[in-house]
């Protein structure tokens, strides 16, 4: 029980920090005074690192540091960064008090940009140490409880698993209250960063509190390493002729594809004396399985353009509901609520996405039908989002609120419920359906980094929004006609933003159905030979997948 609340109150505090991290857009421009595409700017890429900050930190786990050093580290970082940022706030060493531009001074910006680094390296340890580690030590209290040794044991994991989590999920449903309902009500931004930052140092504390008690695992290594080796071992061998079967190390017989012919060379027999070292040399298994990511990269890259369009959620969305009524009868609800909306409306659409699924006659292709499923609702969120921000610049020309941004435009939040609705949907199938797709497709020793593959990807769709705002407003300033994306949100004009952005989806689509097309499955889910999935049909291969050397 201790370990466990222990290690709990990490998560917990984890939680807390989302909630105030989410309303990071607006306290940029409503405080710092920053432009809208600055803003989303430093969020885009922030949010976009720290997931690809998971890929690397999960190789450094497996290979030498280990779940509870790397806790340990983020949970440090973390804390650090929550507590800088809260100090970057103008009444905590500002040249004023008030929370304007003009009490923004050098010592904010340093403390500031330094913060958000540091929770970025806090969230990504924990997104890839904390389950892992929660689990082993649920594990290791369920097996020293004799009450749960009765059973099999089988059903005692279960049983102490189930007991463990309805305390969890209680205190689950008390920070998503306390943070999507009480937290944002605190006006000053020092206290509202200062309260997640003093929670997570409690919960680091407690962790830290507990270090001589828990079950730790040595490394094992990581399946990265071996992509790496065959890479290494092929440049070795550049020079050398495709060796054909009877020259390669295949001891556990795997099958030898045609495509990509030159990475083969890694696998060329060594001398009995050299066996032993990896660096010269690899299995063919290994660099089958190698060809399986290579292959899948013309399927990964199309999931980039899901990243750009869900980096608009706590960007562009929040930004247009900053200033609009926020009045439910006599009750002013608060821009974190969309938070709890879309996670509820994520999970259920994901919910929803693999009940469907099983009615589909051949398991394989559940994958690419959600990924697609996806694609369509996030052209469907771009469109509606388009509609949306049209409605509410007539409202703010009919009011004459085109220089005044800061005044509240008369037109519900609440207009913006669907296009976040949409959005979750994307999220909740978008998410679960590339997971399922790595998961079939890529090999078993992969399967430990596919959540932070799927997350990884769309954080790089996620910086490569910046870019895309970028360069459609450079294309709309031609002509010397004015840039859409002005200061203000009220002079912009986002809504062509979103059309770009549907446009972009429908087209990134079809890209998507041509490549699905084209792309040989695995037959099963449930297939033992993983170096056999993931590959692309062998007229694809031919013209594009094979390599010259």
């Amino acid at each position: 029980m201790a370990s466990f609340v222990r290690i709990s109150v990490l998560t917990w505090a984890d939680l807390l920090a989302a909630f105030a991290m989410y309303v990071m857009m607006t306290y940029l421009t409503n405080v710092w005074n920053l432009s809208t595409t600055h803003a989303a700017g430093i969020i885009n890429i922030w949010n976009g690192i720290t997931p690809v900050l998971a890929i690397i930190f999960a190789f450094f786990v497996d290979e030498f540091i280990g779940n509870f050093n790397m806790l340990v580290l983020s949970s440090i970082s973390y804390t650090v960064g929550l507590g800088l940022l809260a100090m970057s706030t103008p009444p905590v060493f500002g040249p004023c008090s008030d929370y304007k531009e003009q009490c923004i001074g050098h010592s904010q910006k340093v403390l500031f940009y330094t913060a958000l680094p540091l929770i970025a390296v806090g969230m990504a340890g924990h997104l890839v140490s904390l389950p892992p580690f929660l689990d082993l030590q649920t594990k290791r209290e369920g097996e020293e409880n004799p009450q749960t040794k009765q059973g099999t044991e089988e059903g005692a994991d279960e049983d102490t698993k189930i007991f463990w989590q309805i305390p969890g999920l209680m205190m689950v449903v008390v920070v998503l209250i306390a943070g999507g309902v009480a937290l944002p009500y605190i006006k000053p931004w020092s206290i509202r960063f200062g309260i997640p930052a003093i929670c997570t140092l409690v919960a680091t504390i407690l962790f830290l509190s507990g270090c001589c008690k828990y079950q730790r695992i040595n490394p094992g290594g990581s399946p990265l390493k071996t992509t790496l080796r065959v890479f290494v071992v092929t440049a070795r061998n550049i020079s050398r002729p495709n060796p054909n079967l009877d020259q390669l190390n295949n001891e556990e017989a795997a099958r030898l594809t045609s495509s990509l012919s030159c990475l083969n060379k890694a696998a060329i027999k060594l001398p009995e004396e050299q066996q032993s070292e990896k660096w010269k040399g690899c299995s063919l298994r290994e660099v089958e399985e190698t060809k399986i990511g290579i292959r899948m990269l013309p399927m990964w890259l199309t999931f980039i353009v899901i990243g750009i369009v869900l980096s608009i959620g706590n960007t562009y969305f929040l930004e247009q509901a900053n200033h609009m009524d926020r009045k439910l009868g006599k009750i002013k609800v608060t821009i974190p609520i969309f938070l709890l909306f879309y996670t509820c409306a994520s999970s259920i659409s994901a919910h929803i996405y693999s009940f469907f699924t099983k009615c589909l006659p051949n398991k394989k292709y559940a994958p690419p039908v959600g990924i697609a499923t996806g694609m369509v609702f996030s052209v469907l969120c771009c469109i509606t989002a388009a509609k949306v921000e049209t409605r509410r610049l007539d409202r703010i020309r009919d009011n004459g609120l085109l220089d005044k941004p800061d005044e509240t435009i008369p037109m519900s939040i609440f207009a913006l419920l669907p296009q976040f609705m949409l959005l979750a949907a994307v999220d909740g199938i978008g998410n679960s359906s590339i997971n399922g797709f790595f998961r079939h497709q890529t090999p078993e020793s992969m399967h430990k980094y596919l959540t932070f593959l799927t997350k990884g990807v769309l954080g790089l769709g996620s910086m490569a929004s910046v870019l895309s705002v970028h360069i459609v407003g450079k294309v709309s300033e031609r002509n010397q006609k004015p840039n859409w994306f002005q200061f203000s949100l009220n002079k912009s004009h986002l809504d062509r933003y979103y059309w770009v952005l549907a446009a972009l989806s429908a087209a990134n689509l079809l890209v998507y159905i041509i490549v699905a097309l084209f792309y040989k499955y695995k037959e099963s889910p449930d297939e033992e030979d993983e170096a056999e999935g993931g590959q692309m049909d062998q007229g694809f291969q031919e013209d594009n997948a094979k390599c010259c050397c």
